[in-house]
């Protein structure tokens, strides 16, 4: 009979949005998480079979959230200062909770910026809640 400690995965539903440490939004998805290295393939002169995969350049992919659309204005008033011409940097975090609504996982992103904001899709034949969209374009992504 097994002893040990159980150790289940975390839900994927109970996350925090934090931007400059400020809780930003409730947020009701988040993707682009992700980090890549470009393959560069090289070969040897002397070698007629193989070719070699050196890693390239990094590559962060924007974070997509989106939420229901709200009367706050804090986004808007960001990606704004964009239009402008007028782009503020920020840090922030996407935060997974665990069951206890405690900290389990956090990825801090650097020198964020609204690359996108998009409003809802108004449709009065449906009964769906209005949903916007923000892209954050970033410099780096880790896990803390």
């Amino acid at each position: 009979m097994a002893t040990g400690e159980r150790n289940d995965p975390y839900a994927g539903f109970n996350f925090l949005v934090e931007v400059d440490g400020v809780i930003a939004a409730g947020f009701n998805s988040v993707k682009g998480l992700d980090q890549e290295n470009a393959a560069i393939e090289y070969r040897n002169g002397d070698e007629t079979q193989t070719v070699r995969k050196l890693p390239g350049l990094r590559t962060y992919p924007n974070i997509v959230l989106t939420r229901g659309y709200t009367d706050n204005k804090l986004l808007w008033q960001w990606r704004k200062r964009v239009v402008d011409g007028r782009t503020q940097r920020q840090s922030g975090s996407i935060v997974l909770l665990n069951e206890a609504r405690e900290e389990a996982l956090r990825w801090n992103f650097r020198d964020g910026w609204p690359a996108k904001l998009q409003g809802p899709s108004l449709d009065a034949k449906q009964n769906e809640v209005a949903i916007e969209t923000l892209e954050i374009a970033h410099e780096g992504l880790e896990m803390a």
